[in-house]
């Protein structure tokens, strides 16, 4: 199995772990409040895993890819994190 495929793999499946464990979270506080915190949480997780799934499959591509088309997915990573981050 490719390292680099295992690794956003992992990254993935840790990532959907941490959502279903929020989502028991809020139910077990059963506060708006409390739910809003721990959704704050994860506001701050979401864009983290991208940023390292992308990193490492990009790290994988890295022989495969020119320059140009490199710099092309790095600015899409960009503007996607941007269009989630701004406020």
């Amino acid at each position: 199995m490719d390292k680099y495929v295992l690794s956003m793999a992992i990254l993935r499946i840790f990532s959907g772990s941490a959502e279903l464990i929020a989502a028991l979270l809020m139910l077990r506080f059963n506060q708006v409040e409390k739910a809003l915190a721990v959704n704050s949480a994860l506001a701050f997780v979401g864009p983290m895993i991208l940023i390292l799934t992308t990193s490492i499959g990009l790290v994988g591509m890295a022989d495969k890819l020119s320059f140009g088309k490199l710099a092309w997915v790095l600015m899409g990573v960009t503007c996607l994190l941007i269009g989630i981050l701004k406020k």
